[in-house]
């Protein structure tokens, strides 16, 4: 397993925002798939949002969509995850995850598909 550096979690009240950072050093050098994951006590591990090195490609689980960007800094080799609106219902513990998969499997690439990951940060979202 290949242990990616994340931040930037916290406590906000409903309607804010958090940008969750993830060191993608390893995965910016040919096509990665890049995804966030959060994750609730008692229930499976989540992705939220993909995005595809290899096109610049981004994908999102309907509950977030118009809500959360996910995007890569080439230059900082950082992965990021912006929040908008939140909602109480997005409290959960977020993961970053990398591996390099071909463009078909990315998007539904699951948990077992990737060996590179983040600690994960805590995100609470108050009402």
């Amino acid at each position: 397993q290949v242990q990616l550096a994340e931040s930037g979690g916290g406590s906000v009240q409903a309607g804010g925002s958090l940008t969750l950072s993830c060191s993608v050093t390893e995965y910016t050098y040919g096509s990665a798939c890049l995804k966030w994951f959060r994750q609730t006590p008692g229930k499976e591990r989540e992705a939220v949002a993909t995005f595809y090195t290899g096109g610049g490609l981004a994908y999102y689980t309907d509950s977030v969509k118009d809500r959360f960007t996910i995007s890569v800094d080439y230059a900082k080799k950082t992965l990021y995850l912006q929040m908008n609106n939140l909602k109480p219902e997005d409290t959960a513990m977020y993961y970053c995850a990398a591996e390099f998969l071909n463009p078909k499997l990315c998007p539904v690439a699951t948990m077992s598909d990737f060996r590179g990951w983040g600690q994960g940060t805590q995100v609470t979202v108050s009402s």
